[in-house]
């Protein structure tokens, strides 16, 4: 394999930038050309594409965030979309394909593998909601903007003896969320997993009120409701004033931990000795320490779950 291309795809995930400095670096250290497509699929489609060298990748492992920049693309889904984008490919003499991005990314991986061009998978999404993985790159990033936050919000609850309620990220998996209110020690965590009654969250505020605590945290996913009708609710029930804190794409953005930038450096290392290997349909995922590669079709496959002994302490440690 002579050629290789990388792409961004869907959300973007602090951790890209490593993942993909390592493709390019690793990929030359092993005297493989590597092209950089820009705007995922559909940079691909249009043949926004461009030999990226050493210094492509130049002071850009603390960035969050991605140099190649990122765009879901409805065409790619179309026969036409994809077509175009198979002719790229082979116009650029482009052998193998690297693709970071979360579930929707993978799928277009899965496709392009059908066509028999070799393509590895790189978990990039802050949401950690693929199954076959322990972390997605991005996540430990978030975790800890969620946290910083959290800490400041708690300063201020506490002065003014109020309930804050916090809505973070992940629509359908709840891993922000749980492990947020974990280490950030809030009274309920309120995930899309686990169904709890408005009635549960007033309990837990009054229990809390019982033994002298004034103010409370509540971590609500976003998946799991909505922070202002809840507020609205705790305020019909008990006729306390919530204070509402959305922190949307704050948990995206920013500079990735070390944790996320050794994720994205092995991630990123590893996808191009698998394609050196000539193997493709694979994605590369994490678990303990070690880095290891799984076919896409059964990763697909697998379906998320909460990690109920978390939830558990989570509700254990708040009473």
């Amino acid at each position: 394999m002579r050629r290789i291309g990388v792409l961004t795809s869907g959300g973007d995930a602090p951790g890209m930038n490593a993942a993909i400095r390592a493709v390019v670096r690793y990929g030359i250290y092993r005297s493989i050309e590597v092209m950089g497509i820009q705007r995922g699929y559909k940079g691909l489609i249009e043949n926004d594409i461009y030999a990226m060298d050493l210094s492509s990748v130049g002071d850009i492992i603390q960035r969050g965030g991605t140099i190649l920049g990122t765009e879901r693309s409805e065409e790619f889904k179309t026969e036409e979309g994809f077509k175009k984008a198979l002719e790229t490919l082979k116009y650029r003499g482009i052998e193998g394909l690297v693709v970071i991005g979360g579930d929707g990314s993978f799928k277009g991986a899965e496709k392009l593998c059908e066509e028999n061009i070799p393509t590895i998978g790189i978990p990039g999404t802050i949401d950690n909601d693929l199954a076959y993985t322990e972390y997605t790159l991005g996540f430990n990033t978030a975790l800890n903007t969620i946290l910083d936050a959290v800490s400041k919000i708690r300063d201020t609850s506490s002065s003014h003896e109020r309930t804050s309620i916090i809505e973070v990220m992940g629509r359908e998996c709840g891993d922000l969320a749980l492990y947020s209110g974990l280490a950030g020690g809030a009274e309920a965590v309120i995930i899309p997993e686990v169904p709890i009654t408005t009635d549960e969250i007033c309990e837990i505020i009054m229990r809390g009120r019982a033994r002298g605590k004034k103010h409370s945290i509540i971590i609500l996913s976003e998946g799991a409701g909505d922070a202002y009708t809840l507020r609205d609710e705790i305020f019909e029930d008990l006729n306390i004033e919530a204070r509402c804190t959305v922190l949307g794409y704050i948990q995206r953005g920013g500079t990735p931990t070390a944790y996320d930038r050794l994720l994205g450096s092995q991630m990123g290392a590893k996808s191009v000795e698998l394609l050196m290997n000539h193997k493709g349909n694979l994605v590369i995922g994490t678990r303990g320490d070690k880095i290891f590669s799984q076919n896409i079709n059964e990763a697909l496959n697998k379906k998320k779950t909460i990690d109920m002994d978390k939830f558990e302490l989570t509700r254990i440690l708040s009473m």
